[in-house]
């Protein structure tokens, strides 16, 4: 899928505040150019090491897609309604939940996007971090341009 101005704007959503800074931007960038907004939240369930290899841990009430999709909801609920005058119009927004890996996941979303923009570190990333693993692989994988947002 060839890329186009106007096109697709990808972004990651983890809920930290780089995330949540990344999706407004993402928003007014697609009010402006016209192109559709993909929220893309990653999700992977998480597994221990028991006698029969790697196993997923039964725990009631947990629910890590569930969780991911509360995520994109609340940042998608954030994003800033562009004002009143033109070019800035409201993006068509699509959500997207998928699991794996988040830096292959990410870049995998962004295939055929015009662009695909990403908070600096998320949740797990030390805080004098200037970028985080995600975002560093995304930046070297990802066919289509990377723009990076600071909280």
């Amino acid at each position: 899928m060839a890329r186009q101005p106007g096109g697709r704007i990808v972004v990651g959503v983890d809920g930290s505040p780089p995330s949540r800074a990344a999706v407004r931007w993402a928003a007014r960038q697609a009010g402006l150019t016209g192109g559709p907004l993909e929220a893309v939240a990653v999700w992977d369930f998480p597994c221990l090491y028991g006698e029969h290899g790697l196993v997923p841990p039964a725990l009631d009430g947990f629910g890590p897609e569930r969780r991911a999709a509360q995520i994109l909801d609340e940042a998608l609920a954030s994003c800033p309604r562009p004002d009143r005058t033109p070019p800035a119009r409201p993006p068509p927004v699509r959500r997207r939940l998928t699991t794996g890996p988040p830096g292959p996941a990410l870049v995998a979303a962004a295939a055929g996007a015009a662009l695909l923009v990403l908070g600096n570190r998320g949740r797990s990333t030390p805080p004098d971090a200037p970028l985080g693993t995600v975002a560093q692989y995304c930046l070297h994988h990802a066919r289509c341009p990377v723009v990076i947002v600071r909280d």
